[in-house]
């Protein structure tokens, strides 16, 4: 008789977020700091041989979510914003005003989001750490800039991270001060704004929208950090306005690995490795996967997020076909988007016209 119980330590309550609290509510915020994913433990031939199916079913099942949402990888990219966002914290600190912020710059693909996400998480955690017992602390603000944006749209993005409600009457004055108030109160001193290349500074509502963030920056006592792509050449620095945020953030690139020089090749071979490390298939021997990584690199463009998808793809298809194994042939059919495609159309060596591939 089976031992194995559906509801034993595998199962996480808070390991799902609802719906209706994005990354971009102080709920999902929360969450997301707090929850770290458990690697499932590998059963033995034995143990897998007495279950079920039933429970056969569910253990596989939790490692295809697991493999769904593989462990973040400290890229290059999230090691140069952290360290450049957590010295700018420290400097700002006593700063009055003109702080200092970062911007992460970058194509599509290139870990943006990702970095920025982090960094709001280590500098969140650091903070719990330094204040174990402050249950009202919270340190760490994420809004997304709308498509668009007026002043008033970004500053509900704002209002809606914390919670706050407003009458349809409300003015933007209204909900800026219910946003500092409440920032001040909470003591946010990081705040990270995604998508800022949706700030247009060439429209009037755009320009104002950058304005208001500027006012939010100046009465706010945090380091802001955005997260754009290609805002260089998006008008985010240009004209009087421009000129104001090229003076006062530091920008960080976000580009896709290379793979020219002997140093490039092993930082990616590096970056394959540890993704493998985190792989839980019973049947795939490890440096399989750091053995394909020139493949890999064709694949993907060196975009980390493109790696992330085919990788999470093939373990995910593994595990469904029973293979329990990352070969070529199973990466050949996860599909990749469209900018990986065309980079391995410039840059991967001829195949064969006529390719086995597996089936899932």
């Amino acid at each position: 008789m089976s031992t194995f119980s559906p509801s034993a330590p595998d199962t996480d309550p808070t390991s799902q977020v609802p719906p209706d609290n994005p990354l971009t509510t102080k709920e999902g915020w929360h969450h997301f700091v707090g929850h770290e994913p458990v690697p499932p433990r590998l059963l033995t031939a034995g143990e897998r041989a007495a279950l079920i199916p039933q429970e056969q079913m569910h253990v596989d099942e939790r490692r295809r979510e697991y493999h769904a949402a593989l462990p973040m990888v400290n890229t290059p990219v999230i090691r140069k914003v952290t360290a450049t966002s957590r010295l700018l914290i420290q400097l700002n600190r006593n700063q009055i005003s003109a702080r200092r912020g970062v911007i992460l710059s970058g194509a599509s693909g290139t870990g943006k989001t990702t970095a920025l996400t982090q960094l709001g998480r280590a500098h969140e955690l650091a903070v719990r750490k330094r204040h174990p017992h402050d249950r009202n602390r919270l340190p760490v603000v994420y809004v997304t800039v709308p498509p668009a944006a007026t002043p008033k749209m970004l500053a509900m993005e704002f209002a809606r991270f914390f919670g706050l409600t407003f009458p349809s009457r409300a003015n933007i004055t209204d909900v800026v001060d219910a946003v500092c108030a409440t920032a001040a109160h909470v003591h946010v001193d990081l705040v990270l704004v995604d998508e800022i290349h949706n700030l247009t500074l060439t429209t009037r509502s755009g320009a104002e929208a950058s304005d208001q963030l500027k006012y939010f920056a100046e009465r706010l006592p945090a380091t802001f950090a955005y997260a754009g792509m290609d805002v260089e050449s998006n008008g985010l620095f240009a004209g009087t306005r421009g000129r104001q945020i090229a003076g006062r953030f530091v920008v960080v690139p976000a580009t896709p690995f290379a793979h020219i020089t002997a140093e490039d090749q092993e930082t990616w071979r590096a970056l394959v490795g540890t993704l493998e490390s985190t792989l839980r298939l019973h049947n795939h021997t490890s440096g399989t996967l750091t053995g394909l990584s020139e493949y890999l690199f064709h694949r993907t463009g060196g975009m980390i997020g493109s790696l992330s998808q085919l990788v999470r793809g093939a373990a995910v298809l593994a595990i469904q076909d029973e293979s329990e194994r990352i070969t070529e042939d199973l990466l050949e059919i996860v599909p990749v988007d469209y900018a990986a495609e065309q980079s391995e159309k410039r840059t991967a060596p001829a195949k064969p016209s006529a390719r086995r591939r597996r089936v899932a």
